[in-house]
């Protein structure tokens, strides 16, 4: 199907009956709480990121923390900064193995679709909260050229080009390119320069082809990400005030990934039988300057290496009408990690935080005696080897009798990970007591931890239907596997390194330094699962409306948390708290008349820990920080049809998403009210060309996206504030 216009091309594709992967089902038939969005949805609104998706879907929310590797996601009120992810998602089928992967360049999108709730029965590791499944557009489904030109506010850009052919019945081959460039929105004041300025580059070679019974689909995509950061505003608890953005040294990250899927599908007469292969490579860098002030305090550079392997084979019966459906699958993964995360202390750094320790205990017993530390500046090392190797086996089998459908599954899940660590630093000392000249400390923590872990996922659902319409109830586990702590390393030898300080002049102090350590197992941090209640309905087609609600209630054990030591610290970990619930509702409506549409998703969600106390506080009753209470969105459109050679047709269109209030801490003294932004565009589609002009936060809204704490001090990411553009679409 070539040379189809804009219009036609979106018509033609969702007019295709689309699952996700082979484990999905239509939504209408789904015990679930889903959002699907179609490539009219996204491409008619801009989405050029995962993060442009919130609250569109009722308790999702992404913030835009200004950096790639920040793509934390909070769904229903659980969520992480760091580590595992709480949302699974898959690309093509394929799962992406490391949520420094989750903010990518959306293009060519055919088709999201997300499912809130634990999803672990099928989807299995670090998805707890959902899974998010992407399909992108297949040359067996649409032949054609598109291409799409779009100039915005900060003098950014962002470009995609992309060819679908289907040279034979059974082949196809498409090529997908894009870039894109953001001129930033906020400036470091200190060197007078942008710093969320950045740009990207990603390409998609994908073919498919069907022999016989088989079909093949095998993609290749590569995407390279070299961007600014960070837009952190000091902030003063006492008056209230943000300070500009302002540091010193050098802030950004660098990203490379490449994926090979490799999907194989079966049918046969009685079965379905598919194969997801895939061969993962991320290598990034992440520089920092870890004070975010003008000081020179300390910097920090990760660099990661990783590859990982996937396997995944999927067995199901062939016969959709058949009154028993079942499902089953395993799930084979190998992961690879190198990291190296050397922490640079500079003079402010070494006066404040390792010299003014140690003099403030020595004065205590020699007042007229300090300890001296030479040069400007040292490094503390830290270099990791992280293996993790899982494997899963799973069933799932619905009945059909009348108008029921029941519906259990079950999970095994199994995961073994290992850390291999060394840290060490050399650094010259001198007491002007005891020495007349500096002498060399070199300090060491090395060593190796080990971690199990197995979990049994079990889900049972009940689901009435009633025509298309149905109504549901459903109980899952959720589970998201455990890890080291690998940023509090330099905190670590810090402390190991005064001690030893002190140890060779003989000398003791009580609060100087701190614990020695003589193993990592303190930077472990467990699985972290859940009990999902749910019920729910789907509603259809009543006079134009279509309805999706549900009321959820989760029960969450060993809670991963992220927090920061106490102490003026340069790190933070994850940790466990006892125990957590959240419970809300969440509400999509979608109807559409004539030349009229309007969609509206709202979510509330009240998270609260039911134990945690970290042992100076007691935070129990308070609400879990990070996720917002409510999430709305409503978008309305209007187009005009004109019988015209050139004109075809014209949309007028306007969006609100409202997200709050948010926590920042755990004792719930610092918040973000809720707020809104408010959303305009207006389109006009000719035969191959569709041209949109469209703004964002138009009010010029000021809100918070992040809060967090470095060395005592507090800072905040705000919002992007108002922005346009001109975006051009050719299909042909």
């Amino acid at each position: 199907m070539a040379h189809e216009p804009a219009d036609s091309l979106h018509h033609f594709i969702e007019s295709v009956d689309i699952t996700a992967s082979l484990k999905s089902d239509s939504k209408h038939s789904m015990p679930i709480s889903s959002t699907i969005m179609t490539m009219r949805r996204l491409e008619d609104r801009g989405v050029s990121s995962v993060k442009e998706i919130s609250a569109l879907a009722p308790n999702f929310y992404q913030p835009d923390y200004g950096s790639s590797i920040t793509s934390s996601i909070y769904v229903r009120g659980f969520g992480s900064r760091i580590d595992q992810p709480v949302l699974g998602v898959t690309i093509d089928d394929i799962p992406v193995m490391n949520k420094n992967s989750y903010d990518f360049d959306f293009y060519d999108i055919r088709r999201v679709e997300l499912l809130r709730g634990p999803q672990g029965t099928l989807y299995g590791r670090n998805t707890s909260g959902g899974v998010m499944n992407i399909t992108t557009l297949s040359p067996l489904t649409w032949q054609g050229v598109r291409a799409m030109a779009e100039y915005y506010t900060a003098t950014s850009y962002r470009a995609t080009a992309s060819y679908y052919a289907r040279p034979t019945d059974n082949f196809g081959i498409s090529v997908a390119a894009h870039i894109n460039h953001d001129g930033g929105f906020f400036r470091n004041s200190y060197t007078n320069e942008m710093c969320d300025d950045g740009y990207s580059g990603s390409l998609r070679i994908r073919t498919e082809w069907i022999a016989g019974r088989w079909g093949f689909d095998n993609s290749i995509t590569a995407g390279y990400t070299n961007e600014g950061g960070y837009a952190y505003h000091h902030y003063d608890p006492t008056t209230g005030a943000y300070a500009d953005v302002a540091y010193n040294d050098p802030s950004g990250y660098q990203r490379l990934n490449i994926v090979e899927g490799f999907v194989a599908k079966y049918r046969g007469d009685n079965i379905l039988l598919s194969s997801a292969t895939s061969y993962q490579y991320l290598g990034d860098v992440m520089t920092l300057d870890q004070d975010f002030t003008p000081k020179s305090m300390f910097t920090m550079q990760q660099r990661q290496q990783e590859h990982t392997i996937t396997e995944e084979l999927v067995l199901r019966n062939a016969d959709s009408s058949h009154c028993w459906q079942w499902l089953s699958g395993a799930f084979l993964f190998a992961k690879w990690l190198d990291m190296s995360s050397p922490v640079t202390f500079k003079e402010d750094g070494i006066n404040e935080l390792i010299v003014g320790n140690i003099n403030k205990g020595l004065h205590t017993v020699f007042p007229n005696n300090n300890m001296h530390i030479g040069g400007d500046s040292f490094v503390i090392e830290s270099n990791f080897h992280i293996p993790a190797y899982g494997a899963a086996l799973y069933h799932q089998s619905s009945f059909e009798t009348g108008n029921w459908l029941l519906t259990a599954g079950i999970r095994f899940d199994l995961e073994y990970t290992a850390m291999q660590y060394h840290s060490y630093t050399t650094i010259p000392y001198c007491f002007d007591l005891t020495m007349t000249e500096f002498d060399d400390l070199y300090s060491e923590f090395k060593g190796e931890e080990r971690q199990l872990f197995y979990e049994i996922l079990p889900k049972i659902a009940a689901q009435y239907n009633f025509g298309d319409s149905s109504a549901y109830a459903t109980i899952t586990r959720g589970y998201k596997s455990g890890g080291f702590n690998t940023q509090i390393f330099s905190d670590i030898l810090q402390v190991k390194m005064m001690n030893d300080m002190l140890d060779q002049l003989g000398i003791r102090l009580d609060g100087v330094g701190g614990a020695s350590y003589d193993s990592a197992s303190a930077t472990r941090y467990k699985p972290e699962t859940s009990w999902n209640f749910e019920i729910g309905a789907h509603v259809r087609e009543i006079k134009g409306l279509n309805i999706d609600a549900s009321l959820f209630w989760i029960e969450c054990f060993d809670q991963q948390v992220t927090v920061l030591p106490q102490g003026n610290n340069t790190g933070r970990m994850m940790s466990n708290a006892a125990r957590a619930r959240s419970f809300g509702a969440e509400l999509s409506a979608h109807y559409a008349y004539e030349g009229f549409s309007i969609n509206a998703d709202y979510g509330y969600t009240n998270a609260r820990f039911r134990e945690y106390n970290d042992g100076l506080n007691d935070y129990s009753g308070k609400q879990l920080p990070y996720a917002p209470s409510h999430t709305v969105a409503v978008s309305a459109s209007y187009t005009w049809l004109f019988d015209h050679p050139t004109l075809h047709q014209l949309t007028i269109a306007a969006d609100w998403r409202g997200i709050g209030e948010i926590y920042w801490n755990e004792s719930n003294t610092l918040m973000q009210p809720f707020y809104s932004t408010f959303g305009a565009q207006i389109s006009l589609h000719m035969k191959s060309v569709e041209l949109t002009l469209w703004g964002r936060n138009l009010t010029n809204t000021s809100y918070n996206v992040f809060y967090f704490k470095s060395v005592g001090e507090e800072f905040f990411s705000q919002g992007n504030p108002i922005h346009a553009g001109i975006r051009l679409n050719f299909n042909i």
